[in-house]
């Protein structure tokens, strides 16, 4: 993990859900202990279902603070998917309740605060604040995929969380979308065009 030893109060933020064709896109900002030790906290991609709700529950209750922002599939549509996560990460900061003297971003992407920042390429295999930041948000996001898939069962929201998968393609095509399909998603789809893929 990467050590920031001039600063002491480090704020590490990430996000999940650039890449569904469903649902808002969420992100993180969290401040974690110097002593935090806990052997889930790396990606949220490397962690099981499981392992990434023990991780969670860890951090919700170990953190020093932590904070969520949540940009709908609406906002998505009308701003695109990267002023959208940019704006998911600045509210997460903003409703942040701790003093930070430092923002670590996953990505290469930075944000509109008065804080020094440092955007850090695959910084959620490389901070333990941005994965830390990486578990809560995928973990946050999926129980809002899971509330969806009761209201949409047709979907399999539940399983994809929103992803192009087959799966989810082909109810697309059968069912057409959903109020929480993003419609500029989905051209492709409708075009023949889809590729299928997990990844944000």
């Amino acid at each position: 993990m990467v050590k920031y030893n001039s600063y002491s109060r480090i704020a590490g933020i990430d996000e999940v859900g650039r890449g569904p064709l469903a649902g808002p896109v969420v992100a993180c900002a969290v401040v974690i202990p110097d002593d935090t030790n806990c052997k889930f906290i790396k990606d949220s991609k490397l962690l099981t279902p499981s392992a990434r709700v023990k991780a969670y529950e860890y951090l919700t209750e170990h953190a020093l603070s932590y904070s969520i922002g949540v940009i709908d599939e609406h906002t998505i549509d009308a701003i695109n998917i990267r002023n959208a996560t940019k704006r998911a990460m600045e509210q997460a900061l903003s409703l942040l309740h701790y003093t930070v003297d430092l923002v670590l971003i996953d990505g290469n992407m930075e944000i509109n605060t008065d804080l020094p920042q440092k955007t850090i390429i695959d910084g959620d295999r490389l901070h333990q604040s941005i994965s830390s930041a990486s578990i809560i948000a995928k973990v946050y996001r999926d129980s809002i995929m899971e509330r969806y898939a009761v209201q949409y069962p047709e979907y399999g929201f539940a399983k994809h969380k929103g992803y192009g998968t087959k799966e989810h393609v082909k109810a697309l095509l059968k069912y057409g979308p959903c109020p929480i399909h993003r419609r500029s998603f989905l051209h492709n789809i409708f075009s023949g065009q889809h590729k299928f893929g997990f990844s944000d």
